[in-house]
């Protein structure tokens, strides 16, 4: 099961990254979380400390990893024929929720471009985990369209767009559903998150309706979620919480898909 979670900044993709990650994991799933977003926090949505967090070095930072794979001894290039395998035991870190977490760094360039020592590993071991791996696979991609459409990211089976009622999430969600279904992906949903009122749920379902997209969810706003986040904690740990109950709700709709 490979499943990428998209959408604007701010509108809540980590949390539903991690949730649908821990659902995995607690169905038995050897489970695998990627943080492809520049700006990685799903280590403390996975209920690492932030000190522990703080501690993980992101591939693309790992200069002797790096090195270790595509050294050639010739300066400006780059052997890019290695094996990435040693990579997901070795530099994946487990975290309490029972999902282990992989920390890429930024991503210039999935498909053609940039061909930098840093990126070549990161697109070689996003192929691998995506394409060639067993394990169940949750990506929370950056912000925005950049990976959309691109390289690997088409092979994930489900791509989950995440939007609030805020017409410019909304906007941007429309954009990577454009693009991913230009690129030949199948199966793209719509999450409406953070949704406080029916106004605000007709607001994303209107629009969803009105540009083709489909809704696979609505997550309720919890003000739970906000206090777990000013702790430091993970609000996954509350099975309480309405938003986390719907979020592992989500794991059913995407491994029934599977079936």
């Amino acid at each position: 099961m490979k499943v990428a979670i998209a959408g604007k900044g701010g509108v809540g993709k980590t949390l539903i990254s991690g949730g649908i990650a821990r659902g995995f994991a607690q169905r038995g799933l050897k489970t695998i979380g990627i943080d492809a977003d520049s700006s990685p926090n799903l280590g403390l949505t996975l209920g690492l400390t932030a000190e522990e967090t703080r501690k993980i070095v992101p591939i693309s930072d790992n200069q002797p990893l790096v090195e270790s794979k595509t050294s050639t001894g010739y300066s400006g290039v780059y052997n890019l024929n290695f094996s990435v395998d040693d990579i997901v035991k070795q530099y994946s870190v487990p975290t309490p929720l029972g999902v282990n977490l992989i920390v890429m760094g930024t991503v210039h360039s999935m498909g053609a471009g940039c061909m930098c020592a840093p990126t070549a590993v990161i697109r070689a071991l996003l192929r691998y985990l995506v394409v060639e791996s067993n394990e169940a696979i949750v990506m929370d991609l950056e912000a925005g369209v950049e990976h959309i459409g691109r390289g690997t990211a088409r092979q994930v089976d489900d791509l989950l767009i995440v939007a609030d009622s805020n017409m410019k999430s909304l906007e941007i969600a429309k954009h990577i559903h454009d693009m991913a279904s230009a690129a030949g992906m199948k199966n793209l949903y719509l999450i409406g998150n953070r949704v406080m009122n029916d106004t605000q749920k007709q607001a994303i379902q209107t629009f969803a309706d009105q540009n083709g997209m489909k809704i696979m969810a609505f997550v309720p706003w919890d003000q739970n979620v906000i206090e777990a986040d000013m702790q430091g904690v993970t609000p996954l740990n509350n099975k309480d919480i309405e938003a986390v109950k719907v979020i592992d709700g989500i794991c059913d709709m995407l491994l029934k898909n599977k079936a």
